[in-house]
Parts: C-alpha cells; sequence; structure tokens
C-alpha cells in the first residue's frame, strides 16, 4: 500500500481557492492517499459543501484559534525542534544559517518554526512526500522541512504566490523540489526563466473545471436565449485590485451613457467592496450593478445559468501581481456562456479571440464596452461564441482528466521501494 502524501496549504477550506478544493477532492479520488495540513484556519463564514466531502481530515499548524489552543500549539511546536536539534544537531545547525544567510525576514523564522511541527506530523502520519499548494509560505515551510529532516517535497506555483516571490528564494525552492507545478504556460514561461538550470522540474498542470457541475442549463430552461430585458453579466471573483472592477464599472457606464440596456450582477467578497459600490453609485450605475457577496459553488453555478454573458476584467498591478487562470472563466464557459476576458497571463490560454470568446486589452475601458456592445447587439454571436466555449473547455481543461494527468507525480514518491532508498536519508522527528 502506498504511503500517504501530505498536502500543505496556507488557510483551509477557503470558499475563494476551490481550485484547492476541487484539486484535493481529484486526488483522492483519483487514488493518492493524502494527509492534509493547513498553516491556520480561515474562520470563513461560509464554506463550501462539498469540503464534506474530503476524506483526509486537517492539522493546522497554528491550531484553530483561542488562546489556550495557540499556546498549546506553540508549546507542541518547541518541542519538535528540540528534538530535531537533539538528534541531527549539525543538519539542523546547517538550515539555522542557511536561513540566517539567505532568507532574513520575520515570516522566513515563522515558516521555520511550523516547519518543526509539519516535519513531526509528517512523521506521525508516515507521509513520505509533502507538497505545497502555493509557492510561497507552504513551499517555504516544505522546504525547510525538507533541509531539516530529508523528507521529499514540490510545490505548485499560481499567481500571487509566483510574481510576487523574490526570484532567488523561488529559484532556490526549485532547484530543491522533486517538481514544480504551475496552472497556466504564462507561469511555466516565467518560472522556468526564474529557475534555470531547474527549469525541467517545472512542470504544466492546468487545473482544470468540473464539466459535469458547470455545465448549460437544459435548453428547455430557455436561459442565454436572451436577452429579453437587458443583458444580464455576470462576474464572479474575489473583490481585489487585480479582478479590475474599477475598469468593469467605467466600462458598464460607457455602454450604459451610449443606450444600451446592460446590468451585471458581481459574486464575491473582499476588501474594495464598499469602495466598488460607491463607484457604481457615482457612475450611476445603483440600479444596474448588484454585488452579491460570496456565494457557494452550487449558487455560484446557479448564476451562471441566469446570465447571458460573462465578464474577467483582470489587470497587471504594479508589483507584478496577476491572475494566473482565473477558474470563473473556465465555470462560465463550460455552463455554456459568452465570455470576455483581459489579456492577461492564462487567460488568453483559454479564450481564443472571435472563437471562444472575446479578448480586450487589460484596464482599456473602452475596449471592454465595446465587446460588452457587441455581445449586447449580438445573441446570434454569443450563441456561437458559448457552444465554442464549452466544447473548448470540455476538451482541453476537463478537472478529471487535468488530475490524473499529475495523480502519477505524487504516487511516483509513495512507492514501498523508494520510500525505502529515502528512508535511509531521512532524519526522524518525534
Amino acid at each position: 500500500m502506498s504511503a500517504p502524501v501530505g498536502y500543505l496549504t496556507k488557510r483551509f477550506p477557503r470558499l475563494s481557492e476551490t481550485f484547492i478544493l476541487d484539486e484535493i477532492l481529484g486526488l483522492e479520488a483519483a487514488g493518492v492517499p493524502l494527509r492534509l495540513y493547513a498553516i491556520s484556519h480561515p474562520h470563513e463564514a461560509v464554506v463550501q459543501p462539498d469540503v464534506a466531502r474530503v476524506r483526509s481530515t486537517v492539522t493546522y499548524l497554528r491550531g484553530t484559534g483561542g488562546r489556550r489552543e495557540t499556546l498549546a500549539a506553540t508549546l507542541a511546536t518547541a518541542a519538535c525542534h528540540a528534538r530535531l536539534l537533539a538528534r541531527r544537531p549539525r543538519r539542523y545547525i546547517s538550515t539555522v544559517c542557511y536561513i540566517a544567510r539567505k532568507r532574513r525576514h520575520w515570516s522566513t523564522v515563522r515558516h521555520f518554526f511550523e516547519a518543526g511541527r509539519l516535519a513531526a506530523e509528517l512523521e506521525r502520519d508516515g507521509a513520505q512526500h509533502v507538497h505545497a499548494a502555493f509557492a510561497h509560505g507552504p513551499a517555504s515551510v516544505a522546504h525547510f522541512v525538507h533541509l531539516l529532516t530529508g523528507l521529499p517535497f514540490s510545490f505548485s506555483a499560481h499567481a500571487k504566490d509566483l510574481y510576487r516571490s523574490a526570484p532567488d528564494l523561488l529559484a532556490r525552492k526549485v532547484a530543491a523540489a522533486e517538481f514544480v507545478l504551475v496552472c497556466s504556460r504564462s507561469a511555466e514561461r516565467a518560472l522556468r526563466t526564474i529557475a534555470g538550470p531547474a527549469a525541467d522540474k517545472v512542470r504544466l498542470a492546468y487545473h482544470g473545471v468540473a464539466t459535469e457541475r458547470f455545465r448549460p442549463p437544459p435548453i428547455a430552461d430557455g436561459l442565454h436565449e436572451g436577452p429579453r430585458g437587458p443583458l444580464r453579466l455576470l462576474a464572479v471573483g474575489r473583490l481585489v485590485d487585480k479582478k479590475g472592477y474599477p475598469v468593469l464599472l467605467d466600462a458598464l457606464a460607457q455602454v450604459n451613457a451610449a443606450g444600451r440596456r446592460v446590468t451585471c450582477r458581481i459574486i464575491g467578497a473582499g476588501p474594495l467592496r464598499a469602495e466598488l459600490e460607491a463607484r457604481a453609485v457615482r457612475l450611476g450605475l445603483a440600479d444596474t450593478v448588484v454585488f452579491l457577496g460570496a456565494r457557494t459553488h452550487d449558487e455560484v453555478a446557479a448564476a451562471y445559468h441566469a446570465a447571458d454573458a460573462f465578464v474577467q476584467a483582470s489587470v497587471v498591478l504594479a508589483d507584478g501581481d496577476r491572475d494566473g487562470i482565473p477558474n470563473a472563466v473556465l465555470e462560465a464557459m463550460a455552463s455554456g456562456l459568452a465570455v470576455i476576458g483581459s489579456a492577461v497571463a492564462g487567460i488568453p490560454e483559454v479564450i481564443v479571440p472571435e472563437t471562444t470568446g472575446l479578448l480586450v486589452p487589460p484596464g482599456d475601458a473602452g475596449a471592454l464596452a465595446d465587446a460588452i456592445t457587441r455581445l449586447a447587439d449580438g445573441a446570434a454571436l454569443r450563441r456561437t461564441l458559448a457552444a465554442n466555449a464549452r466544447a473548448h473547455v470540455v476538451e482541453r481543461f476537463d478537472r478529471t482528466r487535468a488530475v490524473h494527468a499529475i495523480a502519477p507525480l505524487f504516487l511516483a514518491g509513495t512507492t514501498p521501494l523508494l520510500m525505502k532508498a529515502r528512508d535511509a536519508n531521512r532524519v526522524p522527528v518525534a
């Protein structure tokens, strides 16, 4: 029987990180034995119902909240470090020297501290490999576990965690990892450039979408055939800068000023909600733009069915942060919607211009307004784009197919023969 693979994320479960939940469920369904670990608990009010389908329990390195529990977790972690130091002092001190020499940040000290606790949990669970779901904090923790114990690790890189991480630190993580997964070709190019000699470890692995869940409504429902009234736009994503919502609102104001009837519902929570609602009022959009807040998978799927088109107005921020391939774009296309997206990062890998959707330059409200107008005026165009979009996603971005493509990478390091060879170099912790 294969040993479990440790799967580490920053916070779990998070409503906005459906791709993490989907990957966990997909790997479990593909036969990968997982043990889940999270640095902290998000304590969000809304939780995806599918979280209940996850087989593994979740171990929180910082505890789940409360002063007493946090203190207990801190003391337990300190004890793990004491055992590591006692059992292999040279390796432990070497890791501390590496941190002092290369990574002088408070967050690094915190991640090193958490790595001691994770190392003990992984040994207790019999894990022979640990995979970090992000390239920043979780990958740092997994890297430190590797330095402290010899346990092999891998990690995934997506968007913010890739583009806002220090390139030299990313290069060292890639060099030490068994493999690195990226969710778009644009991310693959960026990380391969950073990785240099270790570039071959970087592998493209699209997240994919559950095409059986996100699918067009029955034709009898008569949906997506409109507009019977205003064109019904939908946008889905966190209310943060890189999603480009101010550009979308400006574009909607231009469309309405030109006499087109367009409404827009926006699903997502985030720090910009009050600012965006105020902007909508200033632009005269209070009656046509509705902010719905956070929603579950099933509620989002229903919202796709109630829309005529989908829009993703992503932009690139000054610090380099940007989207990868937003899951919402794939979900909308799988649901049989015509989509408009910005030519940012991995979005052009999904939206083939004039074939599976419309692409506009990022940050260009005028171009976005023109694209919205085309869909408002063109029912035939909407139908053609929607049909092509669904077929394209089913063929190239189906979640089950995507997960089965990466499952062998996780299973390869847990076979008994390879486990025996790795155990010779692994340091016991507890």
